[in-house]
C-alpha cells in the first residue's frame, strides 16, 4: 500500500533544492505554485522551498479580522495597494515570500509592468504583517521580519497572539516589543491607521 507524503499543520516541508532551484525561472516557480493551490509555498533567498498547509480556524479568523480592519483604512486612504496571504512577492535577495498582509505604495505598484503584476511582484512591500499561529516558530518568523526590513520594508508587525506580544520592525532601529498592547499605530507610514487588537487576541 503506497502513501503520499504531505505537509501537515505541525510539520511543514522544507525542501533543500539549492543549487538546483536557482536554475528554475520565476515563471516556472509561479507555475509550480499555481499547480499546487492548496499549499502556501515560499522560497528562501538560499533556494530552499517551504511548503505550508492552510491555516486553522483560529488563525484564519484572526487574519480575516486583520484584513477587514486594514482594508477599510486602505480603501479610504487610497495611497497604496493591499494584498492578502496568497500573494507571493519576489524580494530583491531572491526570496519569494507571502506575508499574511502586505501593502505597497501606489507609485511603486504602478511602476510595475502588467506581467510583473500578474506574476510574483518583484519588490518588497512597504508594510508587512506576520500573524503567528500555534504551529509557527517565533524565531523563524522573526528572521522573516528581519529579511523584509533588509529588503526594503519600511514597517513590519509580527503579531503573536500566543504570548500577546507585538514586535515592531523599522529600518535603522531596534525591534520594539510591545506586551499585550490594546492597539497599534501605523504612523507615520500608514497615516491615520490604528489597529485595535481585541479581535486578534
Amino acid at each position: 500500500m503506497s502513501t503520499t507524503l504531505r505537509p501537515t499543520a505541525d510539520d511543514p516541508f522544507i525542501l533543500h533544492f539549492a543549487p538546483l532551484i536557482d536554475k528554475i525561472s520565476d515563471e516556472d516557480f509561479f507555475a509550480f505554485c499555481q499547480a499546487n493551490p492548496d499549499w502556501r509555498i515560499e522560497r528562501t533567498g538560499e533556494g530552499d522551498l517551504i511548503i505550508m498547509p492552510p491555516t486553522g480556524g483560529d488563525t484564519g479568523k484572526r487574519n480575516f479580522n486583520l484584513i477587514v480592519e486594514f482594508g477599510n483604512w486602505a480603501k479610504r486612504d487610497g495611497t497604496g495597494v493591499s494584498f492578502d496571504s496568497s500573494t507571493v512577492f519576489a524580494l530583491p535577495n531572491g526570496a519569494k515570500r507571502s506575508p499574511d498582509l502586505a501593502w505597497v505604495k501606489l507609485g511603486r505598484w504602478q511602476a510595475l509592468t502588467d506581467d510583473e503584476r500578474r506574476g510574483f511582484p518583484p519588490l518588497c512591500p512597504d508594510f508587512v504583517v506576520e500573524l503567528r499561529s500555534h504551529t509557527d516558530s517565533l524565531r523563524v518568523l522573526q528572521e522573516k521580519m528581519q529579511e523584509y526590513i533588509a529588503n526594503g520594508a519600511r514597517l513590519g508587525w509580527l503579531i503573536d497572539p500566543i504570548e500577546k506580544k507585538v514586535y515592531v520592525y523599522r529600518p535603522d532601529t531596534g525591534v520594539e516589543c510591545l506586551d499585550n498592547p490594546a492597539s497599534l499605530s501605523g504612523e507615520p507610514l500608514l497615516a491615520g491607521f490604528t489597529l485595535a487588537l481585541d479581535d486578534i487576541w
